[in-house]
């Protein structure tokens, strides 16, 4: 039996806290792994199920990572466990043999071999970095079992297992300030009963000395994805990104409000793609007499898995009934700006305001701004935090975190733009009206 591990006060709460899915994400170096495996062995335990599952990238990963370590699996629990790497009697997968429980090990990239395990319901499941996990496996495990348990670094804000299932967890509200805002801020889906989402970072590792800290962090170069991803514990992409969005440029709509508006605008970007993600989006702006540009609200749409799919002849009352609401809300907007190379929505929209009479004013888009200017535009309103985006836009905000560079080429990718794009057409026209005047 291994040496008790220090356990800070939040690694003790883990642990004795119940819910039917947790998530358990952060720098590294924080004891992820450690704490997690050991709680997943006590809640194997407890289940009144004999099979259970333990996964990694590879069978030699979570041996190495989580079985022999130091402070693993055999280290803690010693005698009480056998691990079968070739399998034994009636269980020819490599299993641990746990009491009168049997925890099946297996390695997410070995599709044959957990398409083999995955064939009835189980107690628990344990996903180590989960944010690599083949994510045909992770829907097909999590559906079988009792309880999830997996962990994560930090990583690319696009990849689905983020959209399908971690976003859909929440922090217990006494640990939500310990992860950084702009994580929280993307824990943005429908929120599933139970599921929890734990960070951890390097101070609730109570066995890591500062020495060993610091060591850490020196050997990470700053401005890298990696320092990004597992010393500050943010997520975000590999190098390429286009825009710089801090938290700074965040705001409430309470905050929002607190400023004087002079002009309203709203951006119409479409896609009647079935086969893509490519959505509609509608962005409704608002300058401020202090030449602040806000993004105050969005509304987005996708024909993928659509029964119906939305049709041009669709967008004017999707539009004018987003328009009314943000009225509403903030404020006319007169001017409507459409993407000019959708003649189709734009003469839709037209024949509805001509049948039935409407103050918006439908027009193309204003595109004869080169898009490397409208970037080099926008990258300096945001770093002077002259463009401002309300939080309850998430779809933008996701887009600002993926926008990136081709990586063969200077130009952006065709994708994470919809959004980007609508916000674009309607402040083009007033973009005199923006930011610091500099004087000759």
């Amino acid at each position: 039996m291994a040496e008790q591990f220090l356990l800070s006060p939040k690694y003790k709460a883990f642990l004795r806290h119940n819910a039917p899915v947790e998530f358990l994400e952060g720098t590294t170096a924080a004891g992820k792994t450690t704490v997690g495996i050991f709680k997943f062995m006590l809640k194997v335990a407890e289940s009144p199920k004999k099979i259970h599952i333990l996964s990694g990238l590879d069978l030699g990963t979570v041996e190495k990572n989580i079985i022999n370590k130091d402070l693993g699996i055999l280290d803690i629990f010693g005698p009480l466990v056998q691990y079968n790497a070739s399998g034994r009697g009636q269980h020819s997968l490599p299993h641990l043999a746990y009491k009168d429980k049997i925890i099946y090990v297996l390695g997410y990239d070995n599709k044959t071999r957990w398409k083999k395990a995955l064939g009835g319901q189980y107690g628990c499941l344990y996903i180590d970095e989960i944010n690599i996990a083949d994510m045909e496996y992770v829907r097909e495990a999590s559906m079988r079992c009792d309880y999830l348990l997996a962990t994560l670094n930090p990583d690319d804000p696009g990849l689905p297992v983020y959209e399908e299932y971690i976003n859909h967890s929440r922090p217990l509200p006494e640990y939500e300030k310990d992860a950084p805002d702009e994580l929280n801020q993307m824990l943005c889906e429908e929120p599933k009963p139970g599921w929890v989402h734990w960070f951890f970072s390097f101070e609730h590792n109570a066995g890591l000395t500062e020495e060993k800290k610091a060591q850490i962090i020196g050997n990470v170069p700053e401005g890298t994805k990696l320092h990004k991803n597992k010393i500050q514990g943010l997520r975000g992409r590999a190098t390429g990104l286009i825009f710089n969005l801090r938290k700074e440029n965040i705001i409430t709509p309470k905050q929002a409000k607190e400023f004087k508006f002079n002009l309203f605008s709203c951006g119409v970007d479409t896609s009647y793609s079935r086969l893509s993600d490519d959505t509609f989006s509608f962005s409704f702006t608002g300058l401020t007499v202090c030449r602040k540009k806000i993004t105050l609200a969005e509304a987005v749409y996708n024909n993928k898995d659509r029964e119906n799919p939305i049709t041009p002849s669709d967008i004017p009352l999707l539009l004018v009934k987003f328009l009314e609401q943000s009225r509403a809300g903030w404020g006319f907007a007169r001017n409507v700006f459409i993407d000019s190379a959708d003649q189709g929505t734009i003469l839709e929209c037209q024949k509805y305001k001509r049948a039935n009479g409407s103050p918006y004013l439908f027009q193309g888009a204003w595109k004869k701004m080169e898009v490397i200017d409208r970037i080099n535009l926008e990258s300096g309103w945001l770093a002077h935090e002259d463009s401002l985006i309300v939080g309850t836009c998430k779809e933008h905000i996701r887009e600002l975190n993926l926008y990136s560079w081709k990586e063969d080429k200077d130009e952006p990718e065709d994708r994470n733009d919809h959004c980007v794009n609508a916000d674009q057409y309607s402040w083009l026209p007033f973009k005199d009206k923006i930011g610091k005047v500099v004087k000759p």
